[in-house]
Protein backbone atom coordinates (compact mmCIF):
# COMPACT_ATOMS: atom_id res chain seq x y z
CA UNK A 1 0.00 0.00 0.00
CA UNK A 2 2.89 2.59 0.55
CA UNK A 3 4.78 1.73 -2.85
CA UNK A 4 1.24 2.48 -4.23
CA UNK A 5 1.16 5.66 -2.42
CA UNK A 6 4.74 6.55 -3.18
CA UNK A 7 3.87 5.42 -6.84
CA UNK A 8 1.00 7.87 -6.89
CA UNK A 9 2.69 11.00 -5.70
CA UNK A 10 5.53 10.22 -7.96
CA UNK A 11 2.90 10.12 -11.06
CA UNK A 12 1.34 13.80 -9.73
CA UNK A 13 4.14 15.36 -8.94
CA UNK A 14 5.34 14.58 -12.16
CA UNK A 15 1.99 15.89 -13.92
CA UNK A 16 2.49 19.25 -12.28
CA UNK A 17 6.39 19.01 -12.82
CA UNK A 18 5.02 18.69 -17.46
CA UNK A 19 2.08 21.33 -16.88
CA UNK A 20 4.72 23.83 -14.67
CA UNK A 21 6.82 23.59 -17.80
CA UNK A 22 4.10 23.83 -20.35
CA UNK A 23 3.07 27.18 -18.24
CA UNK A 24 6.89 28.16 -18.85
CA UNK A 25 6.81 27.20 -22.45
CA UNK A 26 3.42 29.14 -23.20
CA UNK A 27 4.92 32.28 -21.31
CA UNK A 28 8.13 32.59 -23.46
CA UNK A 29 6.62 31.60 -26.55
CA UNK A 30 3.91 34.43 -25.84
CA UNK A 31 6.53 37.02 -25.00
CA UNK A 32 7.55 37.04 -28.91
CA UNK A 33 4.47 38.81 -29.34
CA UNK A 34 5.30 41.29 -26.97
CA UNK A 35 8.83 41.67 -28.19
CA UNK A 36 7.32 42.99 -31.76
CA UNK A 37 4.88 44.71 -30.52
CA UNK A 38 8.06 47.05 -28.79
CA UNK A 39 9.77 46.38 -32.17
CA UNK A 40 6.98 48.38 -34.46
CA UNK A 41 6.38 50.81 -31.21
CA UNK A 42 9.46 52.23 -30.91
CA UNK A 43 10.66 51.49 -34.68
CA UNK A 44 13.87 49.14 -33.11
CA UNK A 45 15.10 45.78 -34.72
CA UNK A 46 17.18 44.84 -32.00
CA UNK A 47 14.22 44.39 -29.87
CA UNK A 48 13.81 41.24 -32.09
CA UNK A 49 16.97 40.77 -32.78
CA UNK A 50 17.71 37.58 -30.47
CA UNK A 51 14.41 35.93 -31.11
CA UNK A 52 15.40 34.48 -34.19
CA UNK A 53 17.50 31.42 -34.41
CA UNK A 54 20.63 32.27 -36.70
CA UNK A 55 19.39 30.08 -39.23
CA UNK A 56 15.61 31.04 -39.02
CA UNK A 57 13.91 31.98 -42.25
CA UNK A 58 11.27 34.50 -43.33
CA UNK A 59 9.00 33.89 -45.82
CA UNK A 60 7.27 36.68 -47.25
CA UNK A 61 3.54 36.98 -49.15
CA UNK A 62 4.85 39.16 -51.64
CA UNK A 63 5.08 36.70 -54.97
CA UNK A 64 8.52 38.61 -55.95
CA UNK A 65 10.08 38.15 -53.16
CA UNK A 66 12.18 35.22 -52.16
CA UNK A 67 12.54 33.48 -48.91
CA UNK A 68 14.76 35.55 -46.39
CA UNK A 69 17.24 33.50 -45.15
CA UNK A 70 19.46 33.84 -41.53
CA UNK A 71 18.50 36.00 -38.48
CA UNK A 72 21.26 38.52 -39.95
CA UNK A 73 19.30 39.08 -42.91
CA UNK A 74 15.91 39.19 -41.79
CA UNK A 75 16.86 41.47 -39.14
CA UNK A 76 18.28 43.67 -42.14
CA UNK A 77 14.78 43.86 -43.51
CA UNK A 78 12.78 44.98 -40.20
CA UNK A 79 15.51 47.98 -40.24
CA UNK A 80 15.02 49.20 -43.83
CA UNK A 81 11.21 48.81 -43.20
CA UNK A 82 11.36 50.51 -40.03
CA UNK A 83 13.15 53.59 -41.61
CA UNK A 84 11.07 53.70 -43.93
CA UNK A 85 8.36 54.81 -41.42
CA UNK A 86 10.54 56.97 -39.47
CA UNK A 87 11.77 58.69 -42.57
CA UNK A 88 7.86 59.67 -42.99
CA UNK A 89 7.57 60.37 -39.62
CA UNK A 90 5.07 58.20 -39.00
CA UNK A 91 4.07 55.71 -36.27
CA UNK A 92 3.27 51.88 -36.61
CA UNK A 93 1.70 49.25 -34.16
CA UNK A 94 1.33 45.20 -34.38
CA UNK A 95 -0.90 43.17 -32.31
CA UNK A 96 -1.30 39.54 -32.95
CA UNK A 97 -3.87 36.64 -31.75
CA UNK A 98 -3.12 33.52 -31.47
CA UNK A 99 -5.48 30.96 -32.23
CA UNK A 100 -3.70 27.53 -32.38
CA UNK A 101 -0.37 26.20 -30.90
CA UNK A 102 0.91 22.70 -31.34
CA UNK A 103 3.35 22.37 -28.70
CA UNK A 104 5.74 19.74 -27.75
CA UNK A 105 9.15 19.75 -25.54
CA UNK A 106 11.00 20.96 -28.89
CA UNK A 107 8.99 22.65 -30.94
CA UNK A 108 5.80 25.02 -31.39
CA UNK A 109 3.96 26.09 -34.02
CA UNK A 110 1.82 29.22 -33.66
CA UNK A 111 -1.23 30.13 -36.27
CA UNK A 112 -3.08 33.70 -35.95
CA UNK A 113 -4.01 37.07 -37.27
CA UNK A 114 -1.76 39.87 -36.86
CA UNK A 115 -3.05 43.67 -37.28
CA UNK A 116 -0.95 46.51 -38.26
CA UNK A 117 -2.08 50.34 -37.46
CA UNK A 118 -0.24 53.07 -39.63
CA UNK A 119 -0.24 56.32 -38.23
CA UNK A 120 0.40 59.23 -40.37
CA UNK A 121 2.16 62.03 -39.45
CA UNK A 122 -0.48 64.36 -37.56
CA UNK A 123 -0.04 67.68 -40.03
CA UNK A 124 -0.85 65.56 -43.00
CA UNK A 125 -4.16 65.25 -41.82
CA UNK A 126 -4.25 61.45 -43.36
CA UNK A 127 -5.89 59.22 -41.72
CA UNK A 128 -5.17 56.53 -39.85
CA UNK A 129 -4.86 53.03 -41.72
CA UNK A 130 -4.73 49.69 -40.89
CA UNK A 131 -3.74 45.89 -42.50
CA UNK A 132 -4.18 42.33 -40.90
CA UNK A 133 -3.19 39.24 -41.99
CA UNK A 134 -2.75 35.68 -40.84
CA UNK A 135 0.64 34.00 -39.90
CA UNK A 136 2.88 31.07 -38.98
CA UNK A 137 5.69 30.70 -36.61
CA UNK A 138 7.93 27.91 -36.10
CA UNK A 139 9.82 28.21 -33.20
CA UNK A 140 12.30 25.64 -31.21
CA UNK A 141 13.96 25.47 -28.32
CA UNK A 142 17.43 25.49 -28.05
CA UNK A 143 20.39 23.40 -25.95
CA UNK A 144 20.26 26.43 -24.04
CA UNK A 145 16.94 26.18 -22.97
CA UNK A 146 15.48 29.20 -24.86
CA UNK A 147 13.22 29.10 -27.57
CA UNK A 148 14.04 30.97 -31.32
CA UNK A 149 11.64 31.69 -33.92
CA UNK A 150 12.65 29.35 -37.10
CA UNK A 151 9.98 29.80 -39.34
CA UNK A 152 8.15 33.12 -39.64
CA UNK A 153 5.63 33.12 -42.60
CA UNK A 154 2.69 35.89 -42.92
CA UNK A 155 -0.34 36.67 -45.94
CA UNK A 156 -2.81 39.10 -45.83
CA UNK A 157 -6.30 38.74 -44.55
CA UNK A 158 -9.50 40.53 -43.29
CA UNK A 159 -8.74 42.76 -40.17
CA UNK A 160 -12.32 41.24 -39.02
CA UNK A 161 -10.30 38.38 -38.86
CA UNK A 162 -8.71 39.44 -36.43
CA UNK A 163 -11.11 40.88 -34.82
CA UNK A 164 -13.53 37.88 -34.60
CA UNK A 165 -10.73 35.70 -33.32
CA UNK A 166 -11.53 34.60 -29.78
CA UNK A 167 -9.19 34.45 -26.69
CA UNK A 168 -8.12 30.69 -25.77
CA UNK A 169 -6.60 29.62 -22.72
CA UNK A 170 -2.45 30.14 -22.60
CA UNK A 171 -2.19 31.38 -25.78
CA UNK A 172 -1.00 34.98 -26.60
CA UNK A 173 -3.98 37.51 -27.09
CA UNK A 174 -2.65 41.13 -27.10
CA UNK A 175 -4.34 43.92 -26.92
CA UNK A 176 -8.18 45.19 -27.20
CA UNK A 177 -8.07 47.24 -30.74
CA UNK A 178 -11.09 48.54 -31.46
CA UNK A 179 -11.99 49.07 -34.84
CA UNK A 180 -10.76 52.47 -36.99
CA UNK A 181 -14.58 53.33 -37.40
CA UNK A 182 -14.53 52.67 -33.28
CA UNK A 183 -11.72 54.57 -32.85
CA UNK A 184 -12.06 57.16 -34.85
CA UNK A 185 -15.79 58.16 -33.36
CA UNK A 186 -14.43 58.31 -29.67
CA UNK A 187 -11.53 60.74 -30.93
CA UNK A 188 -13.92 62.63 -33.21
Amino acid sequence: MKLFKFVLILGLCALNFQAFAQKNDNDALNQFYKQFSVAFEQLDESVIQDIYAENACYIPEQQNKEITMGRDNIIALYKRFFGKIKHKNAQIEVDFRVVERQLDKQQATDVGYYLIRFYPPKETEEPVSEFAGKFVIVSKKKADGKWYLTVDTNNRSEPSFYYSAKPLPNLYYGRQFSTLSESSSKHD
